[in-house]
């Protein structure tokens, strides 16, 4: 069975190999930075194939294009980030937990010229829209280079793969574009929801292929230990691979799910989402965490995928290479057994555990001997004003469902960077357990505090919270 389907995708490769490449160049308008062409916004034409699978050029001259562009394109985003943000370095008295970096502080989103939070919050979803007031930071994140798009990963993540395994996850036509003190902490502390006695087992390192057994050996099970070793394990990848349409220097064995989620939590490396086309239309995704998967009921940001094994399968064929079979097949895909490797993968997703909370009662409810007053203020307003139960209710602050914010109310359809910045349409209910750990915020991550996402909750749900309120809100979510 697996070997005639097997036969059946290598037939539907072979032939969407033509289609793929007509139709990517009906679709497409003059060559971008990078060497792809950025599919045209207008208009709906053959625009579901993104990447020709013969190659229109060498790959030495896409190469040597691509670098010669780099500093350009780096320059246009940081250009964005900063008429965005303040991008400053202040931190809080706040750790994640592991200790080891301070959450941000403070309100990072630059509001439009004389205006205030509280003047913009008075204004209707029209009267913001049609002034041109939403503030830019609010708008969808492009990524560092939308025309290509493609997994990104920040500079420590690079490094520790580097010494650890000699594998590049360095791409050179693009870098990392948000500073480093707006990411989570690295390496992530690992709780097990199978041993909560034993606290981080991860004693300050990161998990590889390379140290994994010396880790977790006595920790797991032989079913979970398996898992592990495939969730650690690089396949071929869209941008890292051995082929010629690769964006890494040398051939790559590829990309490990861990690489992303570090220590089964997450770094904040970004990608596309797989789900929208043509390419601008596409919006950047943040790595999500993997804690506390085994009381999620859908996953992916728009698939709402059923299983955690769905997911992982998936994640193969969609993020891996944008769901096309023509592609992967050319960079060789990997199609792991449901019965046996999936469910060894799915296994062990499900005991990364959320680090401790002891300011909760199993109930998900603060205990009032160890909350602070402001803390018990930011839990009425959760519970209460502020409507954030609605869709993240305790005791897991999540409710296993797709909401759509409607944010387009705020704002025109326009280009930004290359990215058609349009309605998105329902998004996950993402968990707000262990949340302090895991910035930047939103899907795309262009929320870099909590402070931000406060305000930005404030003004698409019109809350009409008072600064108080807002304050008291932040630090219940530390303390969640």
């Amino acid at each position: 069975m697996h070997q005639r389907y097997r036969l059946g995708i290598a037939a539907t490769a072979a032939a969407l190999l033509a289609v793929g490449s007509v139709t990517y160049a009906q679709a497409t308008k003059d060559p971008k930075p990078g060497g792809l062409k950025t599919p045209t916004p207008k208009g709906t034409g053959d625009q579901t194939y993104t990447i020709p699978i013969v190659a229109e050029e060498s790959f030495k001259a896409v190469m040597d294009r691509d670098m010669r562009e780099k500093a350009g394109v780096m320059r246009r985003q940081q250009s964005l980030l900063e008429s965005r943000y303040d991008l400053g370095n202040r931190p809080s008295q706040v750790k994640m937990s592991g200790g080891r970096r301070a959450l941000q502080q403070g309100v990072r989103v630059k509001l439009p010229s004389g205006m205030t939070w509280e003047r913009l919050a008075a204004m209707s979803p029209d009267e913001i829209r049609e002034k041109g007031l939403f503030p830019q930071g609010f708008l969808p994140l492009p990524h560092v280079k939308h025309a290509a798009g493609g997994q990104v990963f920040p500079r420590f993540e690079i490094d520790e793969i580097r010494k650890q395994e000699g594998r590049s996850l360095e791409r050179f036509d693009v870098d990392f574009d948000l500073p480093e003190h707006f990411l989570p902490e690295f390496p992530p502390p690992i709780f097990l929801s199978q041993r909560p006695d034993l606290g981080d087992v991860s004693q300050g390192k990161v998990l590889t292929i390379r140290n994994f057994f010396e880790l977790m050996n006595g920790k797991l099970t032989p079913v979970q230990m398996d898992g592990l070793r495939q969730l650690l394990t690089p396949f071929p990848q869209a941008e890292f691979n051995a082929t010629d349409s690769r964006k890494v220097t040398e051939g790559s064995l590829g990309v490990a799910c861990l690489d992303c989620h570090t220590n089964g939590h997450t770094n904040a490396a970004f990608h596309l989402n797989p789900d929208n086309r043509p390419q601008a239309a596409r919006f950047r995704i943040d790595t999500v965490s993997l804690r506390g998967l085994f009381n999620q009921q859908i996953h992916g940001s728009k698939r709402s995928l059923r299983s955690v094994e769905d997911f992982t399968e998936f994640e193969q064929r969609t993020a891996y290479f944008n769901g096309d079979i023509a592609d992967a097949a050319k960079k060789g895909v990997n199609e792991p057994d449901r019965p046996t490797q999936v469910a060894n993968m799915a296994q062990m997703q499900n005991m990364f555990d959320f680090p401790p909370t002891p300011k909760l009662l199993p109930t998900g409810r603060l205990d009032p001997a160890k909350a602070t007053e402001l803390e018990k203020l930011g839990e009425q307003v959760f519970l209460g004003k502020g409507q954030c139960a609605s869709c993240h209710p305790t005791p897991f602050f999540l409710d296993h469902l797709m909401h759509d914010l409607k944010v387009e109310r705020f704002y025109k359809p326009q280009m930004i960077n290359d990215q058609l910045i349009h309605a998105e349409g329902p998004i996950k209910t993402f968990t707000l357990r262990g949340i302090k750990d895991s910035p930047p915020y939103l899907h795309d991550g262009r929320l870099l505090t909590l402070e931000d996402t406060v305000e930005f909750f404030n003004l698409v749900l019109g809350l009409k919270l008072e600064p108080r309120e807002k304050e008291a809100l932040v630090h219940y979510m530390l303390a969640i």
